[in-house]
């Protein structure tokens, strides 16, 4: 057998493994989904020794190849694995979505009509250094009825067999293991293949930097529900009053707080008029934070005047294009709220935005004229995350319009099904 048969066949198993799991999966009721994601959430709690150890042992191998930023994204703590095991308690403890009646109502004919949510049936998850994805994808899928493939990258592959291993432990014993299964190899060319099972994968959500989003959506004949570039951006409105420091910490923590993650701010807008007094200060804290500016022409000289002064470079093109995923920030002064509108729809990813302001109606114009799935008044861009929303977790965060937009939790993996219900009936 050729190395490329023997990629196919490994694709081909997991997937149809899958497939062959939601018969079952659809005759759960709602305390068996919740009874196998507390054991999901026991069983990481048990193996967190050994997931910390796969951990270290991936992030000694990567050190040399990744950003801090990226290393972040790939580090689990005793910590972090605690807050995976409670993301997966919290998905558990939501409203189940399964038959869930959205609509219904009686036709004149006497037939009860009623919409219902329904599983997709089998998700493909895609995804780089970013092993928490790897429990929280398979419990939002269980939770919502449906069977996940799931194709991590090479960097966190150690972690994410450990994290596999936790979650098969559990559902084992209840008949459920093929529900979630994990695609073991390095090979790219993998999720050309994945992307490419139609009848057999009903959806594929990748998670990732512009190369894969693109490689996915050329390859694709399954539908994608994408997550395009977390390029978001932080306006500073004309009208401050009282908020001149809430300004400093919004946009500190939306920098640097965690650098490396999608809903960082990766363009900094300031309205003309109070640049001159705001900058200069935000200026230093970011320094303080270790962050590199790269400023336009009418931003530079008045961040020179900042005490700590940051590392500051000119601005290209490409900057407010960019999405750093690093401690790099852009920084631009814009003319009027409009402007910076402007900026955001030329430029950004449709992810997230925020506007800090004390004009209400300023407020209004932002959050009509930016069309981004997530948009914040006067607080960080962090907050774009499904945990933080109540959905427990986030299988990923929708830069899309359909199926689904902004952060996805368990609802957002079904779909719908009319069911009718007669007496007898027929159509004339």
């Amino acid at each position: 057998m050729t190395a490329a048969e023997s990629l196919e066949s490994n694709c081909e198993r997991a997937a149809r493994a899958a497939s062959s799991a939601r018969p079952r999966l659809a005759l759960l009721t709602p305390a068996e989904r919740t009874d196998a994601l507390r054991r999901i959430a026991a069983s990481i709690r048990a193996r967190s020794d050994a997931i910390v150890a796969a951990s270290e042992a991936s992030e000694r191998e990567s050190a040399a190849e990744l950003s801090l930023a990226m290393l972040d994204r790939l580090r689990l703590t005793p910590q972090r694995v605690e807050s995976m095991a409670v993301g997966v308690e919290q998905i558990a403890a939501q409203p189940d979505p399964i038959g869930r009646v959205v609509e219904g109502r009686t036709l004149p004919n006497g037939i009860r009509l009623e919409k219902r949510r329904v599983p997709i049936g089998v998700v493909l998850v895609i995804y780089e250094a970013r092993p928490n994805v790897t429990s929280d994808a398979a419990a939002l899928c269980l939770k919502s009825g449906n069977a996940v493939v799931l194709k991590g990258g090479k960097e966190a592959a150690r972690i994410n067999r450990e994290v596999v291993a936790a979650i098969h432990e559990a559902l084992a014993p209840l008949g459920l293991a093929d529900a979630v299964r994990f695609v073991d190899t390095p090979d790219r060319r993998a999720v050309e293949l994945l992307v490419k099972m139609r009848g057999v994968i009903d959806l594929a959500i990748p998670r990732g930097g512009p190369g894969l989003i693109n490689a996915v959506c050329a390859a694709a004949t399954i539908p994608v529900v994408k997550h395009d570039a977390g390029n978001c951006h932080v306006y500073i409105d004309e009208h401050l009053d009282a908020l001149e420091d809430a300004a400093e910490k919004i946009v500190v923590n939306a920098k640097a707080q965690r650098p490396g993650v999608c809903n960082a701010a990766e363009t900094l807008l300031v309205h003309q008029a109070v640049a001159p007094r705001v900058l200069p200060r935000i200026g230093a804290a970011l320094a303080k934070a270790g962050v590199e500016l790269r400023a336009c022409p009418r931003a530079k000289p008045i961040l020179a005047s900042s005490n700590p002064r940051p590392a500051t470079k000119d601005a290209t093109e490409e900057d407010w294009k960019t999405e750093y995923l690093d401690l790099i920030l852009a920084v631009r002064v814009v003319d009027s709220l409009e402007d910076a509108c402007d900026h955001i729809r030329r430029f950004g990813s449709q992810h997230t935005e925020a506007i800090i302001t004390s004009s209400l109606s300023a407020a209004d114009r932002f959050t009509s004229l930016v069309d981004s799935a997530s948009v914040m008044v006067n607080c960080s861009t962090r907050f774009a995350d499904g945990g933080e929303y109540g959905l427990g977790a986030e299988i990923g965060i929708s830069t899309d319009k359909l199926h689904a937009r902004g952060p996805m939790g368990a609802e957002d993996l079904t779909t719908f099904q009319w069911v009718l219900h007669g007496s007898g009936q027929v159509r004339g």
